[in-house]
């Protein structure tokens, strides 16, 4: 298993390891869910529906359509999960 942190510094936040790089995908995913729910699309070919069986690869949940509300509190939860058991670093 390899050694995943969070590391914040003057330059950035660096997201080390393979658990870190999952929970930025996932907060990404989150922020991605919030747009189209608003009636942005992140990017082209990105719908609802495929943000929706994105999430449920985290939750393990599988929701409809309009359960994007839902979808993003199991996100929430899931991403603050993450962020508890990853070590952070902060460096001057």
């Amino acid at each position: 298993m390899t050694e995943s942190s969070i590391k914040h510094g003057p330059g950035g936040t660096v997201f080390a390891g393979t658990d870190a790089v999952t929970l930025f995908k996932a907060l990404a995913l989150a922020t991605g869910i919030r747009l189209l729910s608003r009636g942005i699309r992140p990017r082209p070919g990105w719908t609802m529906t495929k943000a929706l069986a994105a999430a449920t690869v985290y939750t393990g949940q599988k929701y409809k359509r309009t359960e994007h509300e839902r979808a993003q509190a199991d996100l929430r939860t899931w991403i603050e999960t993450m962020k508890s058991a990853l070590p952070t670093e902060v460096t001057t």
